[in-house]
């Protein structure tokens, strides 16, 4: 039933029906960049006759022949798809055409063209005044769509240009809204009509209407016919539904993240603009109705699940993943019928219900609230992990259960009554075939955990429950016959992905899992499996003998073997998984070289350009290659020169010269000797600076060339293409003062003294250039130079800063060479705009006739240049922050459109409410350096300006910032680059090579939708084409080096390999994208906060899990900037980890994880997330080989090993010995296997140095990485990943980190190293540390000593990799501070206190409380939400538990009584500190209140009091520990790992169950020292804290002693070093020089070094003593 006219919606207004004014004329104003159009200008929009012939019968036939949703007989099916268009626009008659002035696309005037421009402004300015789009949004959509169609026109005919991208957009085999459509079923709601669509008939229980048509009802029928109706669409009317298309994605904004909402949206408004009511209207709508009644109900929605208004701004929500209903799950609604039937309105009738051409007016009265909900639970949980990867732990299990339980023959051995052992075939093949029941089992386990991440609603239910049914009935099969087989015996005695990967690629990807595999199984059978077979069996059974326990008897140390047999077990499985790293470590890089041999690679340099660079075949013969490569390649090495890379005396010898022939004046040229004598002297100095840029830059280019790349079409025919560079805060332009000032006294160098360092050769040819320079403007103004005897000393200050007149235009020189050499954003745009000069260039040089046509008239020949490069090549930076920025931002961004006219800049600006309480009003705004200045404001003027439904930064910034400005974006590919990333004129020449890669250039001639036509298009569309990075920083100290090793590798080798079998995804910087392919499927990134923390890749898994094909570039680079100090790459390696734990719980990785073919599945997941997995399970070795080994320690300290002679035969005196020689032979095996594990990380850097610049320098690098202790930050950094993604998937609170773009000068204290890695992997280390020791003295064997390098690493790398570390003045400050660090935050509130660390670390766990009392909100967006419960008990409880009961089963090895024994060890610290605390309290709160406000101090000493006692009861308490022990070191080794074990099981557990929320400020803690519990603004939990600050005081207290101890033991272990100060292997220490202090500051270090290195020494005295303690007794 249609609703009635006196329905509640009735009496609304309808916006539609209002006859608001539309401007009707509008001056075309965009006449300042574009003057020169890729088509002819026209002054007005709208010409007079814009609406003749609209409703024209040509156009559209209303007697029934075209609308689609006239009255139709719903009980039969209406053959919908057939024939009834308007004919082609070649039949539309000569009227409009020859009216036009002008065709529509640039050089191509006299082509047939389908539509003329005026025909298409026609089309948008109708569109938007049926529609109410705004104005610029509809001029912006004018420009795009015609850069599109100008684009494709140029290597097609319009025609196609326009048919292929109507199948783009809307129609053809792989458009999004096609795919879309069928999906949702649309196609029989059309076909049937809207009252019984059978799509959703699934929901209704009325009862079909007769039988149907088979063959009418199928798909392929239903598709055949789609593509007839798509074939007799006129050209108008394919145009207008792109304009349409176009004109709502332009204004969507947060909506383009939900592509399928889109084309829903587009499908009603289509649907609505043919319906008689819309072509009858004729007044316009008002502007920006679109904007308010589809897109801002939609934009509040999304808005409102993240962030609430609390004191008119908005905060963030404390609500995690699982409960927002974010942008995916919104976009999934609109994938099935079921969800679209959702859809319903205020009144509650459903959209559906209402005819298809009056839906669309009727969005404004949708009620979105009712509609969404959650598609996919993102709850934090290691259950991901098994449901997505289950088939690797199948594989990896089974396999494993396979090979060990064939060779564990003594566990299920059967003992006759003789007592002999046999065991039986049957059995034996039996027991291994179980293997079958544990991949079972673990898929049992996947579905389980499955259903608690999926609504159990539709369909999931039901297949995952026939999904378990099916598995509980293999368990039972693959189960039962063993246990038949067991007793019988004793008795007697995994869907396809549809993702498209050419058929050879999909080939080799097979075979490569299958070898890799096979490789795999083989070798963990030999060197795992049979190794293990010898344990096994002299460890089975192994009972030991003569020992009790007052509780348990001897029921558990007569079975230490079998514990330690246990979880040898488990650290077997964990080698399993890492061996099969090593097989595709291995695999991956042997024979993976891309390039040829180096030999003539310059020789035939020239010829390549020829032949690879330049568009040869539409090139006239006439010319001499050598004239036009000589161009090329003089370009080249001037471009080099102008950026100071070359001297004047190297460009000489580089250079093509024209010299005399000899014959009658005739001129002839004269290669440059290098490409003759090339060999290995090029790099000798000869032609380049030994070790130079250019001298790399050259090399890279040679090489790239000898490779195939794809043929380029002439500049005039290539496609347009974008650059789009998102910018926030980062550097535009170094200031003077940031480049020759110290900022700080711990940085000691100017940045340019650095920058002077690492350039020596570049700054050398600057200097030259200025004095030239100067000495040209000095001639100039008049002034003759001296004699030529002028001291250098007067040229001082022109090699210490760069210039000797202040002059403006000379110190600019110097900050712009600073500014190219550091991570600017003036470094990326000038590297970008290099694209204009290649166009420019390659147009000159392929067009020879062009330069003759402009005779000597250089201005008009550079005006036809710049036309060229314009039409192809634009670059948007979007500045966020633009109409923000401070005065010197404001003067660089200036500069910067002042230098490139051309470069398009898109910001937010911001517009007060219009009326009082409704939010600001937002708009994107576009300007270029041609944007006139407005007097009044001095800004420029816009270009476009679209305003937005609200704020549209709602994620973590750079997603939504790219989002804002993709609608500026012009022509068909997009290239993505960071605000740190350079290019070069010789790669920007690659570029029509690159766009070549998405294999657009030949398109057929044929219509998409033509009978056969269309199977011409049947391949998968390229979505993006991926690029190599060259890190630019690696020459920047070892850190660098490492950074830039690793991206490295990464973007080449990794990238090739993935790329070959089909598993690339996308990592954002510089990969090009396909333009149309990616913003018709959700935009270039996704941006859910949090969630979508590393945004770039989720383009990459959407592109791939949608079909698009991913490839890879080797020939082309950009050069890209890496974080340099110690603390920047861990930042970075955080958030990478951080945002990988993301991407666990998201639905990407659950549809990859799931749904690909198993080939495909494992290159995903060894490409991916395989790698963090890796880590993990390289720390969870780690941890398991130091238990087995403590257990092992306890065996060997405590029994008769048995020792065998050299034939083999046991020793004399050998009764009662236990064998255990086996065991410690798989031990040092063991230790091999975790070795070369950590080494494999180096081994992809070694071979892409081997294959790309030779041997020696290969084995250079990695020397040079070994030498300066590369190890030691890789075992960090693995530690590091694995922390960020188990405290993620545990506790959440990924954010953005602005990993640090400048140089690591400074030297960070102490105290922030050690309160910033503490937890991540301080604690760890020291706690494996201790372990080690243990069996370090109880089991040594030399093999330890890889184990304690690398434990003493995860202690000791932040300290060992901080400038200047190991000055010794330096350290006392640092001590100084460290001690103030500990003490400080007790009397009053400071910032940086342990307190504050401390209470910080507890909050990721308790949460803070919702609102502090007395205060109006404080409720900061950056509050991470409280971790889930389930989380907490795993991580925080049951973990730390099962590590405290392990470690006591070993120590109860040693009797007697040794449960008391450590009980009273373990617990009597706690009570101590809780008496300590006690006394305390009461003494605080009877003086507190008089004594605190006389003496503020008061708290402070109290504390002091408190902490020493602390620290006092934990030493003692150790060594009361070694009195029971008798002092025996290793078994009060052995107590202390299980007292600490003990303490941190209580601690953890005390937090987690029972602490409520931490108040945001600190009052409490100093409430408790002062007693003061009033006027601290607590309210009545005044009441409540005390008792529940007692037990926080107790965990801190201990925790604060422990953090002492553990601060001075680090400390101790750097006293060995500070003999030198090394700096990090950084070119750094060549130019140090000590800092410059005043005489009261020298006097006043001078006397703090001597105040606190009297204490330090004092603290290593007793420290020492109580070691030494023993040696007295």
């Amino acid at each position: 039933m249609h609703p009635h006219s006196s329905s509640p919606m009735a009496d609304m207004p309808d916006p539609f029906g209002s006859s608001a004014p539309y401007p009707r004329r509008y001056m075309y104003s965009d006449n300042d960049s574009d003057n020169i159009e890729p088509y002819e200008r026209r002054d007005t929009y709208a010409s007079d006759s814009s609406h003749n012939g609209l409703n024209d019968d040509r156009y559209y036939d209303h007697s029934g022949a075209y609308d689609l949703y006239g009255p139709q007989d719903t009980d039969s099916d209406v053959d919908v798809y057939g024939a009834r268009y308007a004919q082609s626009v070649e039949s539309l008659g000569p009227s409009r055409l020859a009216t036009s002035d002008a065709a529509t696309y640039a050089d191509y005037t006299e082509r047939h063209i389908p539509l003329s421009k005026e025909e298409i402004e026609d089309i948008f300015l109708d569109l938007a005044q049926k529609f109410g789009f705004q104005r610029d949004s509809m001029r912006n959509m004018f420009d795009f769509l015609m850069h599109l169609l100008d684009s494709r026109s140029s290597r097609m005919s319009p025609n196609q240009a326009l048919l292929t991208l109507h199948a783009d957009y809307i129609g053809g085999e792989h458009a999004n809204y096609r795919k879309w459509y069928f999906a949702a079923q649309l196609d029989l709601d059309d076909a049937v009509g809207h009252v019984q669509n059978p799509g959703l008939q699934r929901l209704k229980s009325t009862k079909r209407r007769g039988p149907r048509n088979a063959n009418e009802k199928s798909l392929q029928t239903a598709m055949e016919r789609w593509r007839q109706a798509m074939n007799n669409m006129s050209q108008y009317d394919r145009l207008r539904q792109i304009a349409l298309y176009l004109l709502l994605w332009g204004e969507a904004a947060q909506i383009r993240f939900v592509p399928e909402c889109l084309c829903f949206i587009f499908k009603c408004a289509d649907d609505y603009y043919r319906s008689p009511e819309c072509q009858s209207r004729v007044d316009p709508v008002s502007e920006g109705l679109y904007l308010r009644t589809v897109i801002k109900p939609l934009y509040r929605f999304i808005r409102d699940q993240g962030y609430e208004v609390v004191d008119g701004r908005f905060v963030r929500r404390e609500r995690d993943h699982a409960d927002i209903i974010g942008y995916d799950d919104v976009n999934q609604l609109f994938w099935y019928p079921e969800g679209i039937s959702r859809i319903v309105l205020v009144d509650k009738t459903k959209l559906i219900d209402l005819p298809p051409s009056h839906r669309y007016t009727r969005f404004e009265r949708i009620d979105w609230n009712r509609v969404f909900f959650k598609t996919y639970y993102e709850k934090r949980s290691f259950g991901h992990l098994l449901v997505n990867f289950n088939r690797i732990w199948v594989i990896h299990v089974s396999l494993y259960w396979f090979y060990t339980a064939y060779n564990s023959p003594k566990i299920y051995q059967i003992v006759k009554s003789d007592n002999t052992a046999v065991v039986p075939q049957s059995l034996s093949w039996s027991v291994t075939a179980l293997g079958g029941a544990t991949a079972t089992i673990i898929m049992i386990a996947a579905t389980l955990a499955e259903f608690s991440y999926i609504p159990l609603t539709w369909n999931n239910a039901s297949h995952l429950s026939r999904r378990l049914v099916f598995l509980l009935i293999t368990l039972a099969l693959t189960a039962g016959p063993t246990f038949y087989v067991a007793i019988a015996e004793y008795s007697s005695g995994g869907n396809a992905g549809s993702l498209a990967l050419i058929l050879e690629a999909r080939l080799a990807s097979i075979a490569l899992w299958l070898l890799v595999f096979g490789c795999k199984a083989t070798e963990s059978y030999f060197f795992l499996t049979l190794s293990f077979r010898d344990p096994i069996s002299v460890m089975v059974g192994m009972k030991i003998q003569g020992c009790s326990d007052k509780f348990f008897g001897s029921s558990l140390c007569s079975n230490q073997a079998a514990f330690t047999l246990t979880i040898m077990y488990l650290m077997d499985l964990v080698l399993f998984f890492l061996d099969t790293f090593l097989c595709i470590s291995r695999s991956f890089m042997l024979g993976l070289s891309i390039w040829t041999p180096w030999k003539d690679i310059y020789t035939r340099l020239p010829k390549r350009i020829f032949s690879k660079l330049l568009a040869t075949r539409e090139m006239e013969v006439k010319y001499k290659p050598k004239v036009l490569v000589s161009q090329i390649w003089n370009a080249i090495i001037i471009s080099m020169y102008r950026e100071h890379l070359l001297s004047i005396e190297h460009v000489q010898k580089l250079l093509y010269h024209q010299v005399d022939s000899g014959q009658e004046g005739k001129r002839s040229l004269r290669a440059p000797p290098f490409f003759i004598s090339q060999a290995e002297k090029g790099f000798k100095g000869e032609f380049f600076p030994p070790g130079s840029e250019a001298g790399r830059r050259i090399s890279f280019f040679a090489q790239s060339l000898t490779t195939s790349i794809p043929e380029p079409l002439p500049v005039d025919a290539m496609p347009t293409f974008t650059v789009l560079t998102p910018h926030y805060s980062e550097k535009i332009l170094l200031s003077l003062r940031e480049i020759i000032r110290e900022e700080d006294q711990n940085i000691r160098v100017t940045l340019l003294e650095y920058l002077k360092q690492l350039h020596p050769v570049e700054w050398d040819n600057f200097v030259k250039d200025t004095k030239i320079l100067a000495e040209e403007s000095a001639l100039d103004n008049g002034f003759g130079t001296d004699e030529k005897g002028q001291s250098k000393a007067d040229d001082l200050p022109l090699y210490c800063v760069g210039f000797k007149n202040g002059a403006p235009e000379y110190t600019l020189r110097t900050r712009i060479w600073a500014s190219l050499r550091a991570q600017t954003l003036y470094r990326t745009v000038s590297g970008m705009m290099n694209y204009a000069k290649a166009i420019k260039l390659l147009y000159r040089v392929e067009n020879p006739e062009v330069v003759q046509l402009f005779g000597g008239n250089t201005d008009r020949l550079e005006r036809e240049l710049e036309r060229m490069s314009r039409r192809k090549f634009k670059f948007v930076v979007s500045m966020q922050r633009y109409s923000k920025f401070n005065k010197e931002e404001h003067e660089n961004a200036e500069f910067l459109l002042r230098a490139y006219p051309d470069l398009q800049i898109a910001y937010l600006e911001e517009e007060p409410p219009r009326k009082e309480g409704a939010d600001p009003r937002l708009f994107s705004v576009l300007i270029d350096g041609h944007s006139e200045f407005i007097p009044e404001t001095g800004r420029r003027k816009p270009k476009f300006r679209i305003e937005l439904p609200g704020n549209p930064i709602l994620g973590d910034g750079k997603s939504d910032n790219q989002n804002h400005a993709i609608i500026f974006y012009r022509g068909e590919y997009l290239q993505l680059i960071d605000a740190n990333q350079d290019n070069y004129l010789e790669e920007c020449l690659k570029i029509r090579n690159v766009l070549g890669e998405f294999e657009e250039y030949s398109v057929s001639a044929q219509s998409p939708y033509a009978d056969y036509g269309h199977k011409e298009f049947k391949k998968p569309p390229v979505a993006i084409v991926g690029a190599r990075e060259y890190i630019f920083s690696e020459s920047i100290g070892i850190l660098g080096d490492i950074a830039a090793g690793k991206e490295q590798t990464f973007g080449t080798l990794s990238a090739r390999c993935w790329a070959w079998i089909g598993g690339k995804l996308h990592y954002g910087h510089p990969d090009f994208l396909n333009g149309v392919y990616m913003n018709t499927r959700g935009g270039v990134s996704k941006a859910q906060k949090g969630l979508h923390l590393n945004e770039d890749i989720y383009a990459g898994m959407n592109a791939f899990g949608r079909g698009g094909r991913i490839k890879h570039t080797e020939y082309y680079q950009c050069g890209k900037g890496r974080d340099l100090g110690f603390g920047t790459i861990l930042n970075f390696q955080t958030k990478i980890g951080t945002g990988m734990g993301e991407q666990m719980l998201s639905r990407d990785y659950y549809y990859l994880g799931t749904q690909l073919p198993i080939d495909r599945f494992l290159t995903f997941y060894y490409g991916h997330p395989g790698f963090h997995i890796n880590n993990m399970l390289i720390i969870l070795a780690v941890q398991c080989f130091v238990i087995t080994m403590v257990f092992l320690a306890t065996l060997n300290s405590s029994l008769k090993i048995c020792a065998y002679s050299s034939n083999g035969s046991l020793l004399p005196n050998m009764n009662g010995c236990y064998n255990l020689t086996p065991v410690f032979d798989w031990i040092q095996r063991c230790i091999i296997s975790i070795f070369l594990v950590w080494m494999i990380a180096f081994l992809p850097l070694f071979i892409q140095e081997l294959v790309e610049r030779g041997t020696m320098r290969a084995i250079i690098r990695l020397g040079k990485q070994f030498l300066s202790f590369s190890p030691v930050f890789e075992v960090f950094s693995t530690q590091i990943y694995t922390h960020s993604i188990i405290s993620n998937l545990t506790f959440g609170g990924a954010r953005y980190i602005a990993t640090g773009r400048g140089f690591a000068t400074a030297r960070i204290s102490f105290s922030v190293l050690f309160s910033r890695f503490a937890g991540p992997s301080i604690y760890f280390g020291m706690r494996t540390l201790i372990s080690l020791l243990y069996v370090t003295i109880a089991m040594w064997t030399p093999y330890l000593i890889y184990f304690w390098f690398s434990i003493l690493a995860l202690c000791v790398a932040p300290f060992l990799f901080n400038p200047h570390q190991f000055s010794l003045s330096d350290f006392i400050i640092d001590y100084r501070e460290f001690l103030r660090w500990m003490s400080r935050g007790n009397s009053r509130s400071h910032n940086n206190s342990w307190i504050g660390y401390c209470r910080l670390s507890r909050t990721m766990i308790t949460g803070y409380k919702r609102k502090k009392l007395g205060v109006p909100s404080e409720k900061l967006s950056a509050d991470v939400p409280r971790a889930g419960w389930r989380a907490v008990i795993v991580s925080e409880v049951i973990f730390p538990m099962v590590l405290a009961l392990l470690f006591i089963i070993a120590y109860m090895f040693f009797p007697p009584s040794p449960l008391i024994r450590i009980s009273v060890v373990a617990l009597g610290p706690i009570v101590w500190n809780a008496a300590i605390l006690l006394v305390i309290f009461i003494i605080s709160l009877f003086l507190g209140p008089m004594l605190d406000p006389s003496y503020p101090k008061f708290g402070s000493i109290m504390a002091s009091v408190a902490h020493v006692l602390g620290v006092v009861g934990m030493l003692g308490f150790f060594e009361f520990l070694w009195f029971l022990e008798s002092w025996d070191t290793s078994h009060a080794v052995l107590g202390l790992i299980t007292v600490i074990a003990i303490q941190r099981a209580i601690h953890k557990v005390l937090i987690a169950v029972c602490l409520s929320r931490e108040f945001k400020h600190d009052e409490t803690n100093r409430a408790w020292w002062t007693g003061r519990w009033y006027g601290r603004g607590l309210g009545a939990h005044a009441m409540s804290q005390p008792a529940r600050e007692f037990i926080v005081k107790i965990i801190e207290l201990s925790l604060w002693s422990s953090d002492l101890l553990l601060g001075h033991f680090l400390l101790f272990i750097f006293l060995t070093s500070l003999t030198s100060d090394r700096q990090s292997g950084s070119v750094q220490s060549k130019q140090i020089r000590p800092p410059l202090y005043s005489t009261k500051q020298k006097k006043q270090r001078r006397w703090i070094i001597i105040k606190y290195g009297i204490v330090y020494v004092i603290a290593l005295i007793i420290f020492s003593a109580l070691i030494i303690l023993r040696e007295y007794r």
